[in-house]
């Protein structure tokens, strides 16, 4: 995991680099004519048959970049239109700028016609330095490159997106390619970053070799979770193995009329490793939920001492698929919450936490951004507006580690880089996926690992099942229980050394 494509900055960082990299006697103005120089490479690559192009340029930096990219592709024969909504603030934009203009580069005003007939428009308007809504031009010009623009090429960071939080609150260019320098941008790859990146391109402009190996190296905010780190996590079995040593997970939910989201769980936890899968259900569904798998042993909870014979019998144990929040799920809840074995917290289990909110000992949360909201008390779109913060504050103040989940789902415990899952698609917002996931979860957790690792793992694994469920038969229309043949070849590839699944 700990490889530079898979390091994940705040903007801070990224700045910080730069910094670095200036002061060890690299000039900025030779960083700056790279990256505009590979942002034009990537640009031919991308759009091989492009002949008319559109360089939109801010102010900063990002700007500068933009004005190497358009006087490089002017000298390659390209029909060039520069735009500059704002002059240089900066001696490497002007410079920039100057040798542009030298070229025979010359700005024009924006129009609507300007972006119907050109083939490229590159974006190199605000890069990671916006902060909150857009002002004018700025808003209406990223308005229109959006709506009338063919191909959208990101410099850095598309224009209007937070390259910190991910969020985006007055619009944003909604760019086919963005190419990034330096590092990932934690923001790019988690609330609304992926919407607007498209296919993200990391050049490293050689930068932090030498500053890594430095006196203070940096210390990333986050990495992305990689397929050598999830094989690295997890567990063997020995020939030896039998169900007693391979983990025993319990799961509690089931309330009335809820059957099938703790039989999902299982199923999905069954598929991924678990020896012994037993789910605790209201007793008036204890027929119709061992009716499902025969393989999934299940019992009806109607009395504190039944529940904690079964908690100490288990290895792991989830809380909350179709659990309802009457009495008896609310006694069942607080029993289990407060039981010392290692947990994971899942729909109403987060409503009861959110009801009453304990910091609850061993415990994976694993909150979607509704939920998430209810837990800090805030409104869905503050969630969706600054996710890592959300995660790495749920983690903290409520439970060891925070799965909060989403596109670019987290996962977030004190004192430890934040994960960031890339894995996935749209395709997975289908009911029961949650399910399948606190099940993944819970088993790995069962058969030894600790949360966070348990977590990242079980989040990558979800993932990457669903990309391959949604191969055979499209993405939309996809089940939860789709996944569960694919989780199972993940996990014994895993145990074999053969994973597949790609980065």
């Amino acid at each position: 995991m700990y490889r530079t494509r898979n390091m994940l900055c705040s903007v801070d960082q990224v700045r910080a680099l730069e910094c670095a990299q200036i002061s060890a006697g690299r000039p900025a103005q030779m960083m700056m004519e790279n990256a505009g120089s590979a942002a034009f490479q990537l640009l031919r690559q991308c759009w091989p048959h492009a002949e008319r192009i559109a360089v939109y340029c801010g102010g900063g930096n990002n700007g500068g970049d933009g004005y190497v990219l358009a006087r490089l592709a002017s000298a390659s024969g390209f029909t060039v239109n520069l735009v500059a909504l704002a002059p240089p603030s900066t001696p490497e934009a002007r410079g920039a700028k100057e040798r542009a203009q030298a070229a025979g580069v010359c700005p024009i005003e924006h129009s609507r016609q300007l972006l119907e007939t050109t083939d490229v428009v590159v974006d190199a308007l605000l890069g990671i330095g916006v902060q909150g809504a857009l002002r004018e031009p700025f808003a209406f010009v990223i308005s229109e490159i959006n709506q009338y623009a063919a191909g959208r090429l990101a410099i850095d960071v598309p224009s209007g997106l937070s390259a910190d939080s991910g969020a985006v609150e007055s619009g944003a260019v909604e760019a086919d390619v963005t190419i990034t320098f330096i590092r990932h941008k934690r923001g790019m790859v988690t609330g609304f970053g992926p919407d607007h990146c498209g296919r993200v391109v990391l050049e490293d402009l050689d930068v932090a070799s030498g500053v890594l190996a430095g006196k203070n190296p940096l210390t990333p905010w986050g990495y992305r979770i990689s397929k050598e780190w999830v094989e690295g996590m997890l567990p063997t079995r020995p020939a030896s193995a039998h169900k007693g040593v391979a983990g025993g997970l319990l799961i509690i939910g089931g309330g009335v009329g809820m059957t099938g989201a703790p039989v999902l769980a299982g199923r999905a936890a069954l598929r991924s490793g678990a020896g012994r899968v037993t789910i605790g259900c209201h007793p008036d569904n204890q027929t119709s939920t061992a009716s499902h798998t025969p393989e999934l042993m299940v019992v009806g909870l109607r009395t504190p001492r039944q529940l904690k014979d079964l908690l100490a019998r288990s290895d792991a144990v989830v809380i909350g698929p179709g659990l309802g929040q009457d009495a008896w799920a609310r006694e069942v809840y607080s029993t289990s919450r407060d039981y010392d074995v290692r947990k994971v917290l899942d729909a109403d289990a987060l409503n009861l936490l959110a009801a009453r909110p304990v910091e609850v000992r061993s415990a994976v949360l694993t909150p979607h951004p509704g939920e998430a909201g209810r837990l800090g008390k805030m409104d869905t779109s503050k969630v969706q507006g600054n996710r890592p913060a959300v995660a790495e504050t749920l983690a903290a103040q409520l439970g060891e580690v925070c799965v909060l989940k989403g596109a670019g789902t987290l996962v977030a415990q004190a004192q430890k880089p934040t994960l960031l899952c890339d894995r996935g698609h749209p395709g997975m917002a289908t009911a029961g996926m949650g399910d399948v996931l606190s099940g993944v979860i819970g088993a790995l957790m069962a058969q030894g690992l600790p949360g966070y690792e348990a977590a990242g793992a079980g989040v990558w694994m979800h993932s990457v099942a669903a990309e391959r469920a949604g191969k055979g038969g499209g993405r939309i229309g996809l089940l939860a229980t789709d996944l569960e043949p694919h989780l199972n070849e993940l996990r014994t590839a895993a145990d074999s050394a053969e994973m597949p699944g790609g980065r």
